[in-house]
């Protein structure tokens, strides 16, 4: 396991944890050999002496047994805490550092099951390795050499069994591992299904699909179960068969040992001793199956958490900190003979992109369902890097620019309104970490927000729910603006960002746009012509394909794809004739 590095920080606890339990797994060879000798002398003599001081000496090791094991129980509690705090921040900074397409591929539902599941199964995996992976064998061991201390014939019944025990151990364990690893795979596929209802259930209701999703989900849950119990049964053979064995080695034991006994060779003491040492095998045995049914589950899970862990960003850094802030012709945004192909994918989403920006323009982007839209802007920020061509930035190449520095001065509102738990005043921060009151009801102010946030109790401090709950869909969608706005950004995206606006409110959004930030150079994605009547050069797309550039009016005389979107908005072709006069 590659993840026993971040134990290196708590090297002493996991040192400490199993010297103790070793500690007391010492003491606790020795009780046999204090009964033996309670039997043997204080009993068979009427010793009272000898009895007295037995039963001292049992206290005493069982006193020092159990301090012993405390302290071992926690330091390997501190330890394995201490080791999933650190594998949880690295996971997760981890994948804060990947691009957007690799969290696509990898999964959300994938993500959080390793964060959460599979974590909680490595850290009791650390636990019990630290307190129980030396421990058993050493008594295991250790019992069997006092065994022979006491009778070398009869020891040899240990000597047989304890063989035959770890070959059925091995043997289930190299089984079970890739089982498990399959278990959380399913698992992965359960909590997709369940996280898609949760965050959908207006939609199964509004269509009535309750029934249709809970037989779907029963069918998932039914395959995991299936292959759950599948895996058990074989696991669950582990703790019957070394009982099996153990009790046939009991037998083995008493049988020869009272033979023996009749014969003179051995005092019952010492057959008492033997079954103790045999009973603490078996105990610890148990124990270690289920130590290693534990390890394997924790194997298949770190494999799982290494496995992101492992994972590179796709997308390097740039090594420049900082905007060129070019002068004269330099283009705030440009597109150069831009292709985009999303991996794995058959067809390019974008084909030969090329257009220029400069600072106050507003850019809009309008086409069909699927032509590209979303892609184009998420190109700027990098959220994905082009296949082919380059997109410049200020005249520098993004992919020349630290994300860091490329990202401080782009605002963006994405399509889908996005709002944490927590005030408005923490949400609007996060556009500007420093943003002073005023600068919040300024954003507010442009983004149309702020009579509705004053009648909010509390006003900047009124809580949102996750996700905005609490608030309705055109709310969410005005509170994201002003996040952007707050940051006073050189680029504003707004990926369809008013369609749960009225027209009135987008109009007046507009308006505000224009005067607000006169030097940034906005882009506005949107199904609207009407919303993109202002910009002064409208891209359109058809099929990832640039298929019309320029201003409202020209796009209606030369554009077909543009004018047909029109007129299916405005109704009648005669509207669209009163247009271009």
């Amino acid at each position: 396991m590659k993840l026993l590095r971040y134990l290196r920080t708590y090297r002493k606890e996991a040192i400490l944890a199993p010297l103790f339990k070793m500690l007391e797994a010492t003491f606790e060879l020795f009780v046999p050999l204090v009964v033996a000798r309670m039997i043997d002398v204080g009993i068979a003599q009427s010793d009272r002496g000898v009895l007295y001081r037995s039963v001292l000496i049992l206290i005493l090791l069982c006193g020092v047994g159990f301090a012993a094991s405390v302290t071992a129980q926690y330091f390997s509690a501190k330890a394995a805490a201490g080791f999933a705090k650190r594998v949880r921040h690295d996971l997760f900074e981890n994948i804060q550092a990947l691009s957007v397409g690799q969290i696509d591929r990898l999964g959300t539902s994938s993500l959080i099951t390793r964060m959460t599941s599979d974590m909680n199964q490595v850290q009791q995996g650390v636990n019990l390795t630290l307190r129980l992976l030396l421990r058993s064998p050493f008594v295991v061991l250790g019992a069997m050499v006092m065994a022979f201390t006491i009778d070398v014939r009869e020891a040899m019944i240990f000597a047989v069994a304890i063989p035959i025990l770890s070959l059925v151990v091995f043997a289930i364990m190299r089984w079970c591992i890739p089982r498990y690893r399959s278990v959380q795979n399913e698992l992965d596929g359960v909590t997709t299904l369940v996280r898609e209802n949760l965050s959908g259930v207006r939609v199964i209701r509004a269509f009535r699909r309750e029934e249709a999703e809970t037989a779907h989900f029963h069918q998932e849950n039914t395959a995991l179960t299936a292959l759950q119990e599948h895996v058990g049964r074989v696991s669950a053979l582990m703790n019957p068969l070394t009982q099996l064995l153990l009790n046939l080695a009991v037998a083995v034991l008493i049988y020869t040992g009272a033979v023996r006994v009749q014969a003179g060779a051995l005092s019952q003491g010492e057959v008492v001793a033997l079954y103790n040492y045999m009973s603490q095998i078996l105990i610890e045995l148990v124990k270690f199956a289920n130590l290693i049914l534990t390890i394997t589950r924790a194997v298949a899970c770190a494999n799982r958490i290494q496995a992101i862990l492992e994972e590179t960003p796709d997308m390097a850094d740039g090594t420049k900190m900082s905007w060129a802030h070019g002068e004269g012709d330099t283009p705030l945004v440009s597109f150069e003979h831009v292709y985009m192909r999303y991996p794995g994918a058959a067809e390019d989403a974008l084909e030969d992109i090329d257009f220029k920006a400069d600072r106050g323009m507003r850019i809009g982007v309008i086409g069909g369902t699927g032509s590209g839209k979303s892609t184009l802007v998420h190109l700027i920020p990098r959220f994905y890097d082009g296949s082919a061509g380059t997109v410049r930035v200020d005249g520098q190449d993004v992919r020349e620019m630290s994300l860091s520095c490329l990202r401080d001065r782009i605002g963006i509102v994405p399509q889908r309104a996005v709002l944490f738990a927590g005030t408005i005043r923490d949400n609007l921060r996060w556009g500007a970490e420093t943003a002073t009151d005023e600068e919040m009801w300024d954003a507010l102010e442009a983004a149309q927000a702020a009579e509705f946030v004053r009648e909010k109790q509390g006003g900047l401090d009124y809580r949102i729910a996750q996700g905005g709950k609490n608030l309705s869909g055109g709310q969410r969608q005005r509170l994201t603006i002003a996040r952007a706005l707050v940051r006073k950004p050189d680029i504003l995206i707004l990926d369809d960002a008013s369609s749960a606006l009225d027209y009135a409110t987008d109009l007046k959004l507009r308006r505000a746009l224009q005067t607000i930030q006169p030097q940034t150079v906005t882009f506005l994605v949107s199904q609207r012509t009407s919303s993109l009547r202002g910009c002064d050069l409208i891209l359109v797309l058809d099929d990832g394909r640039l298929v019309g550039k320029g201003r409202h009016e020209e796009l209606l005389e030369t554009c077909p794809v543009y004018r047909e979107i029109h007129e299916s908005q405005s109704g009648t072709a005669e509207e669209v004739r009163n247009d271009r006069k």
